[in-house]
């Protein structure tokens, strides 16, 4: 199943996709795609309709984001070997944990915003997961496919002067406005033949810039979630950013950074498309 969000930013509706030119509103089900949607069940509640609801055609509507805005953004940083190694950072021994605010969620092709100050704004595709049920202490990685609701794609945008340049955490340089793009739809686990063999691939303006394939990720999404199990309580749409292959500006000779005017694209194999155009400061 592929749920959708569509709709005015904070007045998206529902609905399940059907094919490229057609959706089932399933907004009298349930107000949105969010913490209660997933904790009651999620994708199954939606099954009688989806298989009797009659289709309706798109009709230029605005995509949101996949899922409302969850309780937490969570991601794991260096979590590909070849990005580990452009970046000339050590291949980590457990998964690197950092935030990211949820207000950065934005739809998928909405614009993405330089934040003030910055010198150097870049691109990151990624898997993104979201958690199906509350989580915590799974005895093993394969528990955790059964607290997967299901994968999407992500644009984890950073800013690596305030990343790296001004102490502290991560977070700082992950946090502004615009930097989460998401969707454009939630892409449940029995659409895949095999999450950790997924092709991924951004350009900027045109030029490829990333190529990669989620087989070569150091801990996939079933380790991801069960380590995180151990140390914090994962809520049902929750979002987790699994990170990315090389390929980022940042790591570039030399490096690029996004400028207003560029349009960035990206993908993943079975998980769909996004676009974003990047805009200035306000």
């Amino acid at each position: 199943m592929y749920l959708m969000r569509i709709g005015a930013p904070g007045a998206e509706k529902p609905v399940v996709r059907v094919d490229d030119t057609h959706y089932i509103d399933v907004s009298d089900l349930t107000p949105d795609f969010d913490e209660r949607f997933f904790a009651s069940g999620g994708a199954a509640t939606l099954a009688g309709r989806v298989a009797t609801g009659r289709p309706q055609e798109f009709a230029g509507e605005r995509i949101g984001a996949p899922i409302a805005r969850p309780h937490q953004i969570l991601c794991i940083g260096l979590n590909y070997s070849d990005h580990a190694a452009e970046t000339g950072q050590a291949v980590p021994d457990e998964p690197i944990l950092f935030t990211k605010s949820p207000n950065t969620l934005v739809g998928p092709y909405d614009d993405v915003r330089i934040p003030r100050g910055s010198t150097k704004t870049d691109w990151e595709v990624e898997l993104g997961i979201v958690i199906g049920r509350r989580t915590s202490y799974l005895d093993s990685a394969e528990e955790a496919r059964g607290a997967i609701a299901g994968y999407c794609v992500v644009n984890d945008v950073s800013e690596r002067a305030f990343q790296m340049e001004r102490g502290g955490q991560w977070s700082k340089g992950k946090s502004a406005e615009t930097f989460n793009p998401a969707g454009p739809w939630l892409v449940t686990p029995d659409e895949l033949a095999d999450v950790r063999n997924l092709g991924m691939w951004l350009d900027v303006n045109g030029v490829r810039r990333q190529t990669g394939t989620t087989k070569t990720m150091i801990f996939d999404p079933y380790v991801i979630v069960h380590h995180l199990s151990q140390f914090m309580v994962l809520e049902p749409g929750d979002l987790i950013n699994t990170g990315t292959p090389p390929g980022v500006g940042m790591g570039h000779d030399p490096q690029i950074w996004l400028q207003p005017g560029d349009v960035m694209e990206l993908g993943i194999e079975g998980l769909g498309s996004q676009r974003q155009q990047v805009v200035g400061p306000r």
